[in-house]
């Protein structure tokens, strides 16, 4: 978000008829830019004001850019588009279902600087068979894209929300001026009564959360924004997570709801689990939530009261929680006691750690040289078939870590192997805190 205050901008860009125009439409709720198969009809920028999901907007539709000018009013149109960019919080590219044209490859090189705020939206594709793309859509360097119809509306949903992850807001209500600044959200999770209020109000200096023995006194999502060197940490205290079938009120649910919710839609999840109690059922189904949807999680030992840290059994709780649940195997455990403050700053660390590890983004060209030395280290294992090859791979997201690897053919390709990649990717390149996902696709790269 813009740090004046200012509602973030989401900017659509793309060459004629690509479909910007019907896209600012089905975005907008209503039919405001105007739309026709005949190319180039919006020359003016066009800005309203919208809410997604939630959260208030300002929403730019541009004219086509054309790779060659028939006079200056091409070039003067051509220039708005463009330079609408620079204030951007978001550039929705719209390129066309098929091969990239000039103009395609003309937008994205003006856009490049700006390329942590562009989402590639492939647009037409008006059927499920047409969704795999070709690599030639990856091989742009703007992350993963994502095939839509904006005349059907298919898969704008998806779209929708990875413009809220890329915003970084989380859905709980604005807060105070500051709020507006770029922030690392923080989402405190984990059963009833395991002391999430209370490290939230000894983060936030504050009595914002009530603090009860009793299970389920939180029930709303509450929020707080924490500076700490040089960071605002927006952190979000949220209702316990009890098995379903121990929910009984109405209210309680949507609580849960919103958890969930919140526990989603931020950077990093803070899991408190009672030292007491150890590792959970429930703290395993709680962090399920997380892995499944690639979120970074911090594991908080709480109510570690003692003055002085017994080392071995710490180190056997770790062995424990490690064995209970080898799916977060990558997820750091830091003992604390949001009682008495020990180890409140080793966690604010980690947190920002993990976080610095999840926005990380690998040159393509650091991961295919390292890719050639890895295959030839350790080839993969072929049997009697024809042998695997894997021709390229890049990263197609930050926050979560994605990867893409084009093969010749996935039909039996070594699970062990593909392990062993994501591996490599995570002790090469740094990501041994977060979790990283390599996804195998054929492709004629």
């Amino acid at each position: 978000m813009n740090v004046d205050g200012t509602y973030p901008r989401i900017v659509i860009v793309g060459r004629p008829n690509v479909g910007k125009s019907t896209l600012f439409n089905r975005l907008y709720g209503r039919r405001r830019a105007i739309t026709d198969s005949t190319a180039g009809v919006t020359r003016d920028v066009i800005e309203e004001e919208c809410v997604l999901m939630g959260i208030s907007v300002r929403l730019m539709d541009t004219g086509g850019v054309k790779a060659e000018f028939s006079g200056d009013f091409d070039k003067e149109v051509a220039l708005r588009a463009v330079f609408s960019t620079d204030s951007a919080d978001i550039i929705l590219f719209v390129v066309e279902f098929g091969e990239l044209s000039a103009e395609d490859y003309l937008i994205a090189e003006k856009i490049r600087p700006r390329a942590d705020k562009v989402i590639l939206v492939v647009n037409k594709v008006d059927t499920e068979q047409k969704e795999y793309l070709p690599s030639e859509f990856y091989s742009t360097g703007f992350g993963e894209p994502l095939a839509v119809s904006a005349e059907h509306g298919r898969n704008i949903d998806f779209l929708l929300e990875r413009i809220i992850r890329r915003l970084g807001k989380a859905k709980t209500g604005a807060l105070e001026e500051k709020s507006q600044i770029e922030q690392l959200a923080v989402a405190l999770v984990g059963k009833p009564n395991t002391g999430k209020s209370t490290l939230f109000n000894r983060l936030s200096g504050g009595e914002l959360s009530l603090v009860s023995e009793l299970p389920g006194t939180t029930r709303d999502t509450v929020a707080s924004i924490l500076e700490y060197r040089g960071r605002y940490l927006r952190l979000i205290d949220t209702a316990g997570m009890r098995r379903k079938s121990r929910i009984v009120e109405n209210v309680e649910y949507y609580s849960v709801n919103r958890a969930i919710m919140a526990m989603l839609s931020t950077d990093v999840t803070v899991l408190l689990i009672d030292v007491n109690e150890g590792l959970s059922e429930q703290d395993k189904k709680i962090a399920n939530q997380a892995v499944n949807k690639g979120r970074a999680v911090v594991m908080a030992v709480n109510k570690w009261d003692d003055e002085v840290v017994d080392g071995a059994r710490l180190k056997k709780l770790l062995r424990r929680i490690h064995f209970q649940f080898p799916v977060l195997s990558w997820a750091p455990i830091v003992p604390i006691s949001a009682l008495n403050g020990y180890g409140i700053e080793r966690l604010l660390n980690t947190v920002v750690g993990v976080d610095k590890q999840q926005r990380r983004r690998v040159e393509t060209s650091k991961l295919n040289k390292a890719l050639g030395e890895w295959l030839n280290s350790k080839p993969i294992p072929t049997g009697t078939r024809r042998p695997y090859r894997m021709k390229y791979i890049t990263q197609v997201s930050t926050s979560p870590a994605r990867f893409v690897g084009f093969v010749n053919r996935k039909d039996g390709f070594p699970e062990a192997y593909r392990r062993f990649l994501v591996n490599q990717i995570k002790r090469h390149f740094g990501f041994d805190l977060v979790p990283v996902k390599l996804e195998l696709r054929e492709g004629k790269r």
